[in-house]
């Protein structure tokens, strides 16, 4: 039985959607791996985050009480927004009223899952640097960097969090990272370079929560180091975008034709084969990751770098 809401802390709600909601399922794009010291899952099937919000920091308890029930409790200066934002959070704003799936194992997938939502975060920058740290490497090496920066340069969970949590440095705590932590973490210098300079005008790119599709993008892309795939992962994430398309992944081109078509596709034959899906193409794509499809497994592996001898 999972336990009731602590009365200690700082702000707690019972959200009660009109559409299914599934906490785990939904946030878990939001996990960067099972290491993720700023996401845990506790054996009690209780969600755990961390974050920065405008407020401060914040820990935050979500606790699934059906699919239409969700309780949260937070702890922390930024426990009032948290708990304010729980519904973005978790898909209120996700309309798939009009999706059509189209795929006997979209429309399968669809049924098994009725709670599965886009999530909203609003927090851009947390989005973007886990992005960034993706790029061109494994998500291994990509899940491992951000693990150790944030254990070395994150803060404390408030609150009582489970063992080992850490709240995200903040967009200046990740400027002020010093070289040689980026490098100890394995990450190369163009990728620690386009972190810094984004954390800049980390104010700007958060206002993209608040724009529509076309101009956030512009507004994240207009920073060096930022192209299409990462303003479609912060998107994804950060804004709720349900046709966000990562463009550009080194896996997700063949996966997507495999699962869909029977046959590889390069990326443009993916954004073809997406098409009839438009404004639900990142929809599709998270239908098809919870679906349990695997791709025939042949080929070259993306191989990993080790940048710490750069």
């Amino acid at each position: 039985m999972t336990p009731a809401l602590d009365l200690r802390a700082d702000a707690q709600t019972t959200w009660r959607p009109q559409l299914p909601v599934d906490v785990r399922r939904t946030l878990s794009p939001l996990r960067r791996g099972s290491g993720d010291p700023t996401h845990r899952v506790t054996e009690d099937g209780a969600v755990w985050r961390t974050s920065v919000m405008p407020s401060g920091p914040v820990t935050y308890r979500l606790v699934q009480r059906g699919l239409h029930e969700v309780d949260c409790a937070a702890w922390g200066p930024g426990a009032d927004e948290a708990v304010a934002g729980v519904p973005d959070l978790l898909g209120a704003r996700d309309d798939a009223a009009d999706f059509l799936p189209r795929h006997p194992l979209l429309a399968e997938t669809q049924a098994r899952h009725p709670g599965l939502r886009v999530p909203r975060s609003g927090r851009v920058v947390e989005a973007l640097v886990p992005a960034v740290l993706e790029q061109k490497v494994t998500g291994k090496e990509a899940r491992a960097a951000f693990r150790r920066l944030v254990l070395q340069h994150g803060t404390p969970a408030p609150g009582p969090a489970p063992e080992g949590m850490r709240v995200p440095p903040s967009a200046e705590g990740w400027r002020l990272i010093p070289s040689w932590d980026w490098h100890r973490a394995a990450v190369d210098p163009k990728r620690s370079k386009t972190i810094c300079l984004a954390m800049r005008y980390a104010a700007r790119l958060e206002q993209a929560v608040g724009m529509e599709r076309e101009d956030a993008a512009r507004r994240l892309a207009a920073v060096p180091g930022i192209g299409p795939w990462t303003v479609a992962e912060v998107a994804q994430r950060a804004l709720g975008d349900t046709d966000a398309l990562s463009v550009g992944d080194y896996h997700l081109s063949a996966y997507v034709g495999w699962a869909l078509a029977g046959r590889p596709v390069d990326d443009g034959g993916m954004v073809e084969l997406l098409e009839p899906w438009r404004p639900h193409r990142y929809r599709v794509v998270r239908l098809l990751e919870c679906s349990g499809y695997t791709k025939p497994r042949f080929g070259p592996r993306m191989t990993v770098q080790d940048h710490r001898s750069h």
